[in-house]
C-alpha cells in the first residue's frame, strides 16, 4: 500500500502537463503581438514627423555693408611724435669774484621772475674798494715817474744842443732818455689796467640777472661765503623754450626742416593729462639735431615756443610750459601727390582692402606709402570711384554677395 502511494505522488497526471504547454505558447504569442504593435506605432510616428527643408537652411543672403568712395588727390600727412620741454637759455649763476653774501633780492627765489640786469646778490665790498684805492695809488706813482722822466728828457735835449759832434740815432735815443720814457709809459698803462680790473672786480660784487629769467633754484643766503666755483642758483630764459622732438627715423624723410633763414612749419603741442580738453599750443619747427638719440635711436628735431610761460596778455589763456614736461607733438608732413587716403582701420591684414565690385566682395592688395595716426596713404591698388567696404565682416569670402544698407546704387 505504501508503494502505491509513492508512485502516485511522483507521477503527474497527463492532463496537467498539456495545460502548462498551452499557457507557455499563449505567453509567447502575446509578447510577439505587443512587439508588433509597438513597432507599428513607432513607424507611424516617424512617418508623420515634419521634414526639414534643406533648401531653406542653405539659402544665401547678401551681407549688408557700408562703403566709402575712394578718391585720388594730394594730401599732407600729420606726423604725431613726442617731445620734451627744455629751456632755450639755461645757466647756473656763479660769482666772478669770491666774498661773503651780504644781500639777496626777494625776487631771487624759486619761482620768481627777474628782468635782465636786475640785482640778485651783493657781496661784501670792503676788500675790493681797498684794492681800487691801492691800484689808483700805484697808477699815481707810475704817472709821477713818467712826469719826472719827461722832465729829465727836456734837460737832456738842452744839454745835447751844445754838443757840436753829431750823434748817431742810437746814441741820440740814449741821450734823450727814450728807453726810460717808454718804460715809464708802460708802467702807467699797466697801472691803469690794474685800476680798471679792481673797479671791475668791485662791480662784480653785485651779481645781476644775465637775461629776463625765471628762477628755478637758489643755493645761497645772506652770510654765505662763496667762491667763483660755487653756484648761486639756476635761471632759465622766459622769452622762448625749446621742445626736443623725437621721431622714428623712417618718418623723418616726410618732415620738411627749414634751412638758413626760412620759417619752419607750425607744429601743435598737447598734454592730454595736464591740460584742459581741447587746449593746445603752437610752435615753429626750427632745426634738426644731426645725431640720433643714443638710447632710442630716433631722429631729433627742435621746435620753439615763444612766451612759454604765458606771461604776455595775448597768451594768458594758454597753459604754461614746464621744463622737463612731455608733450604730444603734431607735425605737418610733406605733401603726397596722386594718392588715396583711407582711415587706417579700412586697410585690412596684409595691406588688403575690401572692395564692393558688381555687388560682390573683392579683396584688393594695395601699396601703402605712409600711415599717420589716422590715415593710410595708398599709391597703388585703388582707383577713383572704387567702393571700399568699411563694415567689419565676420566671414570674408571673395565673391560673397554684398548690398548697401541704404540701397544698392550700382
Amino acid at each position: 500500500m505504501s508503494d502505491r502511494d509513492d508512485i502516485n505522488i511522483e507521477a503527474e497526471p497527463e492532463g496537467t502537463s498539456a495545460s502548462k504547454s498551452a499557457g507557455w505558447l499563449v505567453s509567447v504569442v502575446g509578447a510577439v503581438v505587443l512587439l508588433a504593435i509597438a513597432g507599428g506605432v513607432t513607424a507611424i510616428t516617424f512617418s508623420t514627423e515634419p521634414t526639414a527643408q534643406k533648401e531653406g537652411a542653405t539659402k544665401k543672403s547678401a551681407m549688408l555693408v557700408d562703403v566709402v568712395e575712394a578718391k585720388r588727390g594730394d594730401y599732407a600727412p600729420e606726423i604725431v611724435a613726442t617731445g620734451t620741454v627744455v629751456p632755450e637759455q639755461d645757466v647756473q649763476l656763479r660769482p666772478q669774484v669770491s666774498g661773503r653774501v651780504i644781500w639777496v633780492s626777494e625776487a631771487f627765489a624759486p619761482g620768481g621772475f627777474v628782468k635782465k640786469g636786475e640785482r640778485l646778490v651783493r657781496l661784501e665790498t670792503a676788500d675790493f674798494k681797498f684794492m681800487v684805492a691801492q691800484r689808483e695809488g700805484e697808477l699815481s706813482d707810475a704817472m709821477s715817474e713818467l712826469t719826472q722822466e719827461k722832465g729829465r728828457q727836456r734837460i737832456a735835449k738842452k744839454e745835447a744842443s751844445f754838443v757840436e759832434e753829431p750823434l748817431s740815432e742810437e746814441d741820440k735815443a740814449l741821450v734823450l732818455r727814450k728807453p726810460q720814457i717808454q718804460a715809464a709809459e708802460k708802467r702807467v698803462e699797466a697801472a691803469k689796467a690794474l685800476v680798471e680790473q679792481a673797479k671791475v672786480d668791485l662791480e662784480r660784487t653785485t651779481i645781476r640777472a644775465p637775461f629776463d629769467a625765471h628762477i628755478i633754484d637758489r643755493h645761497v643766503n645772506v652770510g654765505s661765503q662763496v667762491s667763483t666755483n660755487d653756484p648761486l642758483g639756476q635761471l632759465v630764459g622766459v622769452s622762448q623754450y625749446w621742445v626736443q622732438v623725437e621721431v622714428p627715423l623712417a618718418k623723418r624723410k616726410w618732415i620738411e626742416v627749414p634751412r638758413d633763414n626760412e620759417e619752419g612749419e607750425t607744429v601743435t603741442f598737447l598734454n592730454r593729462t595736464a591740460w584742459a580738453k581741447g587746449t593746445s599750443r603752437d610752435g615753429k619747427l626750427t632745426s634738426s639735431i644731426g645725431a640720433l638719440d643714443r638710447t632710442t635711436r630716433m631722429a631729433r628735431l627742435i621746435a620753439t615756443v615763444d612766451d612759454p610761460l604765458s606771461r604776455n596778455p595775448e597768451n594768458e589763456s594758454l597753459p604754461p610750459l614746464t621744463v622737463g614736461e612731455f608733450l604730444e607733438v603734431t607735425i605737418p608732413g610733406r605733401q603726397m601727390t596722386n594718392v588715396v587716403r583711407l582711415n587706417r582701420e579700412h586697410v585690412r591684414a596684409k595691406n588688403n582692402v575690401w572692395v564692393k565690385s558688381d555687388g560682390k566682395l573683392k579683396i584688393v592688395p594695395v601699396e601703402v606709402v605712409f600711415q599717420d595716426a589716422k590715415y593710410a596713404y595708398i599709391s597703388d591698388g585703388l582707383e577713383d570711384g572704387d567702393l571700399v567696404v568699411t563694415t567689419n565682416l565676420a566671414t570674408v569670402v571673395p565673391g560673397a554677395e554684398l548690398r548697401l544698407r541704404k540701397g544698392d546704387n550700382e
